[in-house]
């Protein structure tokens, strides 16, 4: 048997407006754009996917399953400029077919710079998660699936997670597949029997994700185009080499990375059918914690004495730290971290009582992703998701922004 696992990112940022050394006046944020942005994606992707995948639920009476991930700078947009969308979420939540997983609330790197904002953070999301759709989150993924062995042990301390979604990099499998359940290696505590240790993992199957995500609308592919058929056909041969299908992806690949043009609509609505036609009775789509309920025990160790993430063909860290200006910022921007709880605590004006959320908005990774400075393939994504002209010109607004904040908890 086969089980498709389908996982969504929903995430938008807050953009920076554009912020020179001479201003001085506390809104950071870009509004005009980022509500122009939220409300363009929302109609090429957040209404029509998302009723899309409603109906296939409701059609194949529950049998079709997914899973999201939806940050909390995007809930707050939804919420202010396409309220609609969360009614949409709503209702999928409430047909059972649909699990919410955990994250941080500002879609941040902060377990690399602090525990106790990331923890925060997770905590805030939960809260957030529960608030809206009824649930209490029992799958955790880091943001842009970063992850390392640091991390699973801290998630297996924290006691509140099943599993952790994260990639499943060629060079840590070995010559193992990504599509079976795992777990972390042993620390200090935990039990040895495989079954018994606190916290699973499920592994992303890169190629196939990949495929509908970056190479489906391509027409210098071999495989274009794609058909729900063959896809299926594709997943169907995994029998015998596992058991669970994860295809993770950016939820924005359905109508806005992929235009409506491509079909892909056209083959997310086929491909439940195919699914199940290929191999009747054999393959369904499940979510994370059904995963984790049909197969046991996982199989083995998934080890990651280094930090990896679903970004980039290095499946590394380098889209958001290791250049001199993404370090010099992120370093900058943790370092006033006590100060901005303490004026936090301690407000002396209404300007004081949203400096933690004007820097915990910060601490969002995209800003660092605008920093990267890679070239060739990797940069042209880059340069696609980026809103400035150069990782210069990012930076410098950037630091602009933060060295107002310095001055606001600091005076």
């Amino acid at each position: 048997m086969a089980s498709v696992c389908f996982y969504f990112q929903v995430h938008q940022p807050f953009r920076l407006r554009r912020y020179s050394v001479f201003d001085t006046d506390p809104f950071y944020f870009d509004e005009t754009s980022n509500s122009e942005i939220m409300q363009k994606v929302a109609d090429k992707c957040y209404r029509p996917a998302t009723a899309k995948i409603l109906d296939l639920v409701k059609r194949h009476e529950g049998r079709f399953r997914v899973s999201y991930a939806i940050s909390g700078t995007c809930l707050e947009q939804f919420e202010k400029w396409a309220p609609d969308v969360i009614d949409l979420f709503k209702e999928l939540a409430d047909t059972g077919a649909c699990e919410f997983i955990g994250e941080t609330s500002h879609h941040s790197p902060s377990f690399l710079f602090s525990r106790d904002e990331f923890d925060h953070q997770v905590d805030t999301h939960r809260d957030k998660i529960k608030e809206l759709f009824g649930q209490t989150p029992t799958i955790f993924r880091n943001t842009e699936l970063m992850y390392h062995d640091d991390l699973a042990w801290h998630i297996a301390k924290r006691g509140e997670h099943r599993a952790i979604l994260c990639e499943g990099v060629d060079r840590l499998l070995k010559f193992r597949s990504p599509n079976y359940c795992y777990v972390p290696p042993r620390f200090e505590g935990q039990p040895e029997a495989l079954n018994e240790r606190p916290v699973k993992l499920l592994l992303k199957n890169y190629r196939l994700s990949d495929d509908v995500a970056f190479r489906f609308g391509n027409r210098d592919w071999k495989e274009y185009p794609l058909s729900a058929e063959k896809f299926a056909k594709w997943v169907n041969d995994i029998n015998g080499d596992g058991y669970c299908c994860n295809l993770f992806m950016d939820y924005e690949t359905i109508g806005e990375h992929q235009w409506a043009d491509t079909g892909i609509f056209e083959f997310l609505d086929a491909l439940p059918e195919k699914i199940y036609d290929v191999n009747p009775g054999e393959n369904d789509f499940l979510t994370p914690s059904q995963v984790l309920d049909t197969y046991s025990p996982p199989v083995g160790e998934y080890a990651a004495p280094e930090w990896v993430s679903w970004a980039d063909t290095e499946r590394d860290l380098s889209a958001w730290l290791g250049n001199p200006l993404q370090d010099n910022a992120v370093e900058e921007l943790y370092a006033i971290r006590d100060a901005v709880y303490a004026r936090n605590e301690n407000p002396r004006n209404e300007s004081d009582e949203h400096v933690l959320e004007d820097w915990r908005k910060l601490t969002t990774s995209d800003h660092l992703y605008y920093m990267c400075t890679k070239y060739w393939s990797d940069g042209d994504v880059h340069k696609y998701f980026s809103p400035y002209d150069s990782p210069y010109d990012a930076y410098i607004n950037f630091m602009n922004v933060l060295d107002n904040v310095k001055q606001r908890v600091e005076d």
